[in-house]
């Protein structure tokens, strides 16, 4: 009996399992189908066996694919002293492959190669041996096999060629095929679905459909299995939107038979496409398509996913036929992604009692989803279990382990397993006393990812690094996830140099590592990078996906690009026509806000068919960086009148907007209400709002009580804000307080150094500020560099502090100067008369970015058009009063985003009212 421990949550019911449930193999004989042998197991003993007999019984298993019950029958046959002929031969051959069985494939090829001319010399023997051997990934045995054929026919050919193809020596398979045809065999259609299949399976759909397009011109028909090779191919390469692509056109000319539909499935999985799914559900039952264990896999699986789990169990229930392992495999998953885990137990024990042994995918379903609820203890007790049953953990297994302890949080045991994955027979290994120490699992390109992802969430970067060169040694950085998941680990680390090298070492980029490297320069604030990267992936003939789309519009706004935004916003309404997807909706009201465009921001949250928490949030975070408190007020009214419930992140924006309007008594009352109408618990961000809003309003004592009786611990992002009203109202007492409780959390935060730095400046306190900057000296810590962009239309220009390089610094300098003159005519004398004037002087001070970008604008742009700029830091008041004066002297309009506040300057005003 196999002990499956059940999570503590979801509790179990009683009368359907016990706390600890118990996975019991049956005792009673396996059911088999009518018509075949009801042995399972090998057969019972006979006085005087008769190859006859076992005949029929390993062509029975073969027919139902039972691969392990026919070489039982064939060892039980070579035990009684019976031998196949050359009609049941290649039928042993095959289930040989089928059941993974090397040795006994070897020992069926003896007999072939012992049982004289009539069957070394038969061709079907001989080919079913080449078959055989490839299906088994021996390429070496297939060559040989092949190579010792008297005649070579086209079944033989197309075996070889499946070998390399199957082996992903795709090369040496074209040459295979091309001379097949040059020795006068000519390729049947057989034949060309194994090369296109061999090409698609590995990634290369590009070569597979120009084989697909050569197969007709050299005049064989592709059938429907030719388009399933090519939809398979895409599917397991994750390319879901190809393969609906390529679906699509087949149905054109052919009608989608049951393997067509169990293939595309996946896709409709993949890309959560539940109403395609549904479709293709209705037509497998309309046109009488048998809803086999394939297709019933597929569409559980496709339910499951899609969180419509009625659905998957009903798609159970009306399988017809019996059920196999992977079919009871999918619903169990589907139990356990509903967090029903005693459902799923008790899938497990029917399963058995149904005459099916689980096997390694059933337990690797248990292990993850114990490892997922932080239950370590229990996972490897299943692992144990596995080796109780005569199964053995492999490397999905660990992955799954793996994975699972990340998503919960403990990355330590995670880390600790891919340590042990690299063991071989070092004394650490011996605590895993229930694996095979002597023969131990290796890490495969899924096992390198998920521990790259926990490394990249952590932000360990040499561990990063160190994996990386294991990664290297060991020949996984041509996997396409290893390459994305190491350009977004040096991207969330800040090393762009290593992400772009290992990006540019990637022989075949696809959306995904093209996604990973736009999101590493986004994260890192080089949005213009971002755009340029952008056309240039447009140029290498990829389409970009939703998520393509999304971090382009981000940065489209992050640089107030509004003509590349409005780019983006048409190429949505084109291939999404039915109504934008939540995530772009979002996008584009974050992007025409950022852009000053309120009125189009309302216009994309209006046209959104869908609205979700998210979508509401966007266009109240848009008015909100417009100032606009009063719009978010009505908004919020509309949002209670919907179904729509607002989240915690809905009552921070609320929050905020009563810190612009400066209304204590809405926020106590948005504070309050947030629990008790909506059951939403005050956060940590919670309470650091309330305190803004004290602080602001030079509440300070009464801000540190309420710290005080916080029922959570105050984090750094707290006392910052704290220290930042000091700043406001010159309290330097309550100051000293946050600072020493900041510098405790945060030692080596440079922003909080600068922030302290500037309260004693502002305060006279030299000494004080020098002591900080001396502090920030010691402990190596460097300030990021400033940056503005402004967006002219069909580019993006960079400014970053301290930058000289740009082509028109000379003439940026004398405009510069003629303004700085004109202001001090006009009674205002600027306190920089130089750009740049304090780079190397004061790395913490204002270098004044913002105000080289708009100097440019004037120079570059015509005089009607509003001059966009945004910045990567707080906007100074040097820099404000100097464009509020530049706004009524050129009479231009001048909007500028520093990623606090929206300020659009017009004759001489700002729309912040100098409260920013």
């Amino acid at each position: 009996t196999t002990m499956l421990p059940s999570p503590s949550l979801p509790p179990t019911p009683r009368g359907v399992l016990s706390p600890r449930c118990s996975l019991q193999a049956p005792t009673h004989a396996h059911r088999v189908p009518d018509g075949a042998s009801r042995r399972r197991h090998a057969p019972v003993q006979r006085a005087r066996p008769e190859a006859a007999a076992y005949a029929r019984e390993i062509g029975a298993c073969v027919r139902a694919r039972r691969w392990g019950a026919a070489c039982e029958a064939f060892a039980a046959m070579r035990a009684a002293g019976a031998a196949p002929d050359r009609f049941l031969l290649p039928q042993v051959l095959r289930a040989c492959a089928g059941a993974d069985a090397p040795r006994l494939a070897a020992a069926a090829h003896a007999l072939a190669a012992k049982g004289g001319p009539a069957l070394a010399d038969d061709a079907v023997v001989g080919n079913a041996i080449v078959a055989m051997y490839a299906a088994l990934g021996d390429v070496r045995a297939a060559r040989a096999a092949f190579e010792s054929l008297p005649e070579r026919d086209v079944v033989a050919w197309t075996a070889l060629v499946g070998a390399y193809a199957n082996a992903g020596e795709l090369g040496e398979a074209f040459q295979l095929f091309e001379s097949m045809q040059a020795s006068g065999v000519r390729p049947d259609v057989i034949s060309w679905n194994t090369l296109v299949s061999g090409f698609a399976r590995n990634g290369d759909i590009g070569a597979a459909l120009d084989l697909f397009d050569e197969m007709r011109l050299r005049g064989v028909k592709p059938r429907v299995s030719s388009w399933n090779c090519i939809i398979s191919g895409c599917v397991q390469n994750a390319r879901y939107d190809e393969a609906l692509g390529i679906f699509l056109e087949m149905c054109e000319t052919e009608m989608p038979d049951a393997v067509t539909i169990a293939s595309i499935l996946p896709a409709c999985t993949g890309l959560m496409a539940l109403g395609l799914g549904k479709q293709l559900h209705s037509y497998a039952v309309r046109c009488g398509i048998k809803l086999n264990v394939y297709i019933g896999s597929s569409l559980i699986g496709m339910y499951s996913e899609c969180r419509e789990f009625a659905y998957a169990t009903s798609v159970f229930a009306a399988i017809d036929g019996e059920r196999n392992v992977t079919v009871w495999n999918e619903l169990i998953q589907s139990y356990i992604c509903d967090g029903r885990m005693d459902k799923a137990c008790e899938a497990f024990n029917l399963m058995q009692q149904d005459g099916l042994k689980p096997d390694t995918v059933t337990y690797n379903n248990f292990i993850a989803a114990y490892a997922r609820a932080g239950q370590k203890e229990l996972a490897n007790e299943l692992l144990s279990g596995m080796m109780n049953v005569s199964l053995k953990p492999n490397v999905v297994s660990m992955n799954a382990l793996i994975s699972g302890l990340h998503q919960f949080g403990l990355c330590a045991d995670a880390l600790e397993v891919f340590r042990y994955m690299q063991l071989l027979n070092s004394g650490d290994a011996k605590r895993w006393t229930f694996l095979d120490n002597s023969n131990p699992i290796q890490p495969n390109g899924t096992t390198v990812t998920s521990v790259l992802s926990l490394l990249t969430d952590l932000k360990l970067d040499r561990l990063g690094k160190e994996v990386h060169c294991y990664a290297l040694r060991n020949g996984l950085t041509s996997n396409i996830f290893v390459s994305s998941k190491l350009v977004d680990l040096y991207g969330k680390t800040g090393d762009m140099v290593s992400a772009a090298n290992v990006f540019q070492g990637i022989s075949n980029k696809n959306v995904v590592t093209w996604n990973s490297l736009l999101a590493a320069y986004k994260h890192n604030r080089k949005p213009e990078v971002v755009l340029k990267l952008f056309c240039e992936m447009l140029e290498s003939n990829l389409l970009p996906n939703l998520v393509t789309v999304q971090i382009a519009l981000l940065s489209s706004g992050m640089t107030m690009a509004s003509g590349y935004g409005r780019e983006l916003h048409g190429f949505i309404q084109k291939n999404w026509p039915d109504g934008y997807p939540v995530t772009l909706a979002s996008a584009l009201i974050d992007m025409y806000g950022k852009c000053g465009k309120v009125e189009d921001a309302r216009l994309a949250f209006e046209r959104s068919v869908e609205k979700d928490v998210a979508v509401w949030n966007a266009m109240i975070s848009c008015y909100l960086l417009h100032r606009m408190p009063r719009d978010i007020k009505r908004l919020f009214e509309i949002l209670e009148q919907s179904r729509t419930r607002p989240d915690p992140v809905t009552f921070i924006l609320l929050l905020s907007a009563c810190k612009q309007e400066g209304s204590m008594v809405e926020a106590r009352s948005y504070f309050y209400n947030m629990e008790d109408l909506y059951g939403i618990k005050p956060s940590l961000k919670h309470y650091t709002c309330m305190v803004d809003i004290m602080g602001t309003a030079g509440l300070l004592e009464e801000s540190l009580e309420l710290i005080q009786k916080m029922p959570v611990e105050p984090d750094a992002c707290l006392w910052s804000t704290v220290l930042k009203a000091c700043k406001l109202h010159s309290d330097l007492d309550v100051a000293a307080k946050a600072a020493k409780a900041l510098f405790e959390l945060e030692p080596n935060n440079a922003s909080n150094y600068m922030l302290l730095s500037n309260i004693y400046a502002n305060s006279g306190f030299w000494d004080s500020t020098e002591s900080v900057r001396d502090a920030m000296t010691e402990h190596g810590l460097h300030v990021e560099s400033q940056c503005s962009w402004l967006y002219l239309g069909t580019s993006v220009d960079s400014f970053e502090a301290g930058d000289l390089s740009h082509p028109a610094f000379e003439d940026i300098l004398s405009t510069w100067k003629d303004l700085a003159s004109r202001m001090a005519e006009s009674g205002y004398a600027p306190q920089d008369d130089e750009p740049y004037c304090n780079v190397q002087v004061d790395p913490l001070s204002c270098h004044h970015t913002e105000r080289i970008a708009v100097c440019y604008g004037l120079i570059s742009m015509r005089a009607h058009e509003p001059i966009r700029v945004s910045k990567n830091f707080r906007m100074c008041k040097e820099c404000h009063s100097s464009i509020k004066f530049i706004s009524r002297d050129k009479k231009r309009e001048i909007l500028i985003s520093d990623g606090c506040t929206y300020h659009h300057f017009s004759n001489g005003s700002c729309s912040c009212g100098d409260m920013w």
